[in-house]
């Protein structure tokens, strides 16, 4: 398995193959992106977002979505805008690795933590998350404005 970078430092996309390989995948976590789905990543990418794959004979078995950014409750830190693999892969470590290299990542960029949220609904994702070592720290809230 291999871990290839969609974008580069600055958020450009530096692997577009790779980002159409990846819109299939990115759809089971996220149902609701748009048809233009290069269009968004490309938006999101501009907002500080960058994306990497777990790859493997040509094909994407995960993908994630990620930020490093500084707040005033977790100082400079790696959140993950999204972390999802292949629904036919779950279970043989793809998550993990990915993981792995994000936290990897963050370590470089002297990171105080690594965060993520994972919707309420997610029972196995939550279940993965905890075995990996994370806890939960917080509540997340949200009012929709339209």
């Amino acid at each position: 398995m291999n871990i290839v970078h969609i974008t580069d430092d600055a958020g450009r996309v530096v692997e577009p193959a790779w980002l159409k390989r990846a819109e299939g995948v990115h759809r089971q976590l996220r149902t609701a992106l748009p048809a233009d789905y290069e269009g968004k990543m490309r938006r999101v990418f501009a907002g500080g977002a960058r994306m990497c794959v777990a790859t493997e004979g040509g094909a994407v078995l995960g993908v994630a979505v990620y930020r490093i950014s500084e707040n005033t409750f977790e100082g400079l830190h790696l959140y993950v805008d999204d972390l999802v693999t292949d629904e036919k892969l779950r279970s043989r470590g793809v998550g993990r690795a990915l993981m792995e290299h994000l936290q990897g990542l963050a370590r470089a960029a002297d990171c105080e933590a690594y965060t993520l949220d994972s919707g309420t609904q997610r029972v196995q994702a939550h279940k993965f998350y905890f075995r990996e070592g994370m806890v939960v720290s917080s509540f997340h809230f949200r009012k929709p404005l339209g």
